[in-house]
């Protein structure tokens, strides 16, 4: 037997017993990690095998399905055993599949994190955002933001900014998707603040998907049955007792913000869908009707935030139907959708170009997807705005951080190194890509070549907004 048949195996027992796959794994084997080591690539001995075998025989029938839902829990609340939610299967990828289509740019964190660290965009970006700020029509109870793809939450902690400094006595509703546990726990660390300045925040995060996450609603029946729903009431008044509490959150996401791969798509796909609410304790009378209550969620958001939210090598269709079109049916009335996508046209695709003559990521310009949008919507377009404004308004630039001493001359290995990893994670391009012109160094010969010529290095993104009519 491979380990794809044994995770099945597995998989199966899980979903029609209700266990945890970490719970399954302490109960046959006493090691709660005994799936995720399948899933990367670890053996197991014979007598471990008929162990998990002996287990799933003898306790057959004897478990039952128990979807967790944690109502208005304390965040260190311990979960049991038996209250364990079911878990969905994870797909994994199939014999003989291209393992590319396992690959997801955004997740590799070293590029992900040196590109954060070394380029403007996040800042950038949000600033952008903020400028919508301006367009939108709040209605009450509150101020309705969605974030589509938080990253490590910097671009929507500095909207929140923005948001208190232009309504800092009306309360917020800030829900934001993200798929990946790490992500998730950047995010968080930057809420204590933001509970501690503008104290009528509710805060929802999950990982469900775009044409889910708006209303907080599973489409899969399956997949209802095991959502997890937590929701947090912060105590106290400081930033520090926020903070304390939302770190106390670290088990409680372990457990549950988990992800695998689609074997059908080689996108992430969640293992069981999570919704996580914060708000302050001595806020929640005012704050009873912002807070969403399981199965009676709606969208109707004031401003959605959309930054790099597909691949850029995607088809358009993908792009439209998938991504920007649940989204726009997420608006309210006089909401205002503003999606961001890398543009090219700039230093960086230079330095792509010299190594890869002819390729071009950058694929579709924002006509052509809202185009493709249009098509996906049918005749719910008729009640929206597709504004793709002029070049001068719809792209704007952002810079990797360099002093001008440092591209000048002879420039140093960092410093080119950091130049080509940004331009590499703009164009998303795949690993096995990579491996081939890292031999030879001529990388690093156009990266320096192209940072000489302009002083610098910069990048284009391209902005384009749906709106929604007002009533």
């Amino acid at each position: 037997m491979n380990a794809q048949e044994l995770l099945q195996e597995i998989s199966d027992y899980c979903r029609q017993s209700g266990l945890a796959e970490s719970t399954f794994g302490r109960r046959a084997v006493n090691d709660g990690k005994l799936t995720s080591r399948l899933r990367n690539g670890g053996r197991i001995t014979t007598e471990t095998l008929d162990r998990i075998r002996t287990f799933m025989n003898t306790n057959a029938g004897k478990e039952s399905i128990r979807p967790m839902v944690i109502q208005r829990a304390l965040p260190h609340a311990p979960q049991s055993d038996a209250g364990a939610p079911v878990l969905r299967p994870v797909a994994s990828t199939a014999p003989g599949m291209d393992p590319q289509r396992n690959f997801r740019f955004f997740d590799n964190r070293q590029k992900y994190l040196l590109f954060v660290n070394t380029c403007s965009e996040k800042w950038v970006v949000a600033n952008r955002v903020a400028l919508e700020l301006a367009n939108i029509h709040p209605r009450p109870p509150a101020v309705r933001v969605f974030d589509a793809g938080m990253g490590d939450g910097t671009v929507l902690t500095r909207v929140m900014r923005a948001m208190h400094h232009k309504y800092p006595n009306m309360p917020f509703y800030i829900s934001g998707k993200e798929i990946s546990l790490e992500d998730i726990r950047l995010t968080l660390e930057k809420m204590p603040d933001r509970f501690f300045e503008h104290p009528g925040t509710v805060l929802v995060l999950t990982n469900m998907y775009y044409s889910e996450a708006p209303w907080l609603t599973v489409k899969s029946p399956a997949a209802a049955g095991s959502l997890v729903w937590n929701e947090v009431a912060l105590t106290g008044n400081t930033a520090h007792d926020f903070e304390e509490q939302i770190t106390g959150l670290q088990d409680f996401l372990s457990e549950n913000w988990k992800a695998g791969v689609s074997a059908k798509t080689g996108n992430p796909i969640y293992e069981r869908p999570v919704v996580l609410v914060l708000y302050r304790q001595d806020h929640k009378f005012m704050l009873d009707p912002v807070i969403p209550k399981r199965g009676q969620a709606t969208a109707d958001f004031d401003l959605v935030i959309a930054s790099q939210p597909y691949r850029l090598r995607a088809p358009a269709e993908f792009k439209a139907g998938k991504v920007i079109a649940p989204l726009a049916r997420a608006l309210g009335p006089g909401g205002r959708l503003i999606a961001i996508h890398s543009h090219g046209r700039d230093p960086g695709t230079e330095i792509i170009e010299k190594v890869w003559p002819g390729d071009n990521p950058f694929q579709h310009d924002r006509h052509t997807i809202l185009r493709e949008v249009k098509r996906a919507l049918g005749p719910a377009a008729r009640d929206l705005n597709f504004n793709t404004y002029a070049d001068n308004r719809s792209i704007f630039q952002y810079q990797m951080h360099t002093l001008p001493s440092e591209v000048t001359g002879s420039i140093g290995t960092s410093t080119a190194l950091a130049a080509w990893n940004a331009a590499i994670y703009v164009a998303q391009v795949e690993d096995d890509r990579l491996n081939e012109v890292v031999k030879d160094g001529r990388y690093i010969d156009a990266t320096r070549e192209v940072l000489r010529e302009h002083n610098g290095l910069w990048f284009n993104d391209e902005s384009y907004v749906i709106s929604r009519r007002r009533e």
